[in-house]
């Protein structure tokens, strides 16, 4: 078996908890914050746990995490 190549994207955009779950950053947070309220920016600047739906996509982009 050749060796897996990482995805180099996903790579930059998501974190590998130490119990295995996947970790993003919220979206919405480069420009235009002016007509957003300062708690809805507060509350972007926060990471979440990437769904279950979207966990088995993501470990086959991430091979080596």
């Amino acid at each position: 078996m050749p060796k897996l190549k990482t995805h180099r994207g996903a790579a930059k955009r998501f974190k590998m908890t130490a119990t295995g779950k996947i970790k993003r950053k919220k979206g919405f947070k480069s420009h235009l914050l002016t007509g957003k309220p300062s708690k809805r920016t507060r509350n972007l600047r926060t990471a979440v746990l990437v769904s279950d739906s979207n966990h088995t996509n993501i470990k086959r982009l991430l091979p080596y995490n």
